[in-house]
């Protein structure tokens, strides 16, 4: 078996770099859906839900800075062109959002398809005894099961 530099199985942390690689691409998605029902939302919760897509936009950034620094530290190169992001991604695309519904909606869809991965991912990293990559993806996941959560509680609907 041949290891990496922080000590990982070459192949195994080669695999999890294509695995981060698809999230990367699913959560730039996801960035771009909310940079979008952030700019187009209207109606009488404008600004409630203007403020709160920025915040979820910008911690979104930053996941997506951390996945593609962690897909670095495996050795792996970050996907980093629409094209990629395009043919990765399984995030459903929002165009023209503008119905606070549509919107919150359009969220918890995402979310819930980027958990599927990375509970994916979490299995992954466990059988490479790759940390680094559990713990930022549990981390990950814990947040987004709370925004769901109120998500779910905004539209009225049960978990």
């Amino acid at each position: 078996m041949k290891f990496n530099s922080i000590g990982l199985d070459a192949k195994k942390s080669s695999d999890l770099s294509k695995n981060l690689n698809v999230l990367l691409a699913n959560f730039q998605r996801y960035y771009q859906n909310l940079r979008g029902i952030h700019w187009n939302i209207k109606g009488k919760r404008f600004f409630d839900l203007h403020v709160k897509f920025e915040e979820l936009y910008n911690d979104a950034n930053i996941k997506v800075d951390e996945i593609a620094e962690r897909i670095l530290t495996l050795g792996g190169v970050p996907l980093h062109t629409f094209e990629d992001y395009m043919a990765k991604g399984t995030v459903p695309v929002g165009k023209n959002i503008t119905k606070d519904e549509d919107a919150i909606r359009l969220i918890v869809d995402s979310l819930t398809e980027l958990l599927l991965l990375e509970r994916e991912i979490l299995d992954h990293a466990a059988h490479a005894n790759d940390e680094g990559t559990n713990s930022m993806i549990s981390d990950f996941i814990s947040e987004q099961e709370k925004t769901v959560w109120m998500m779910k509680a905004w539209l009225t609907e049960d978990i």
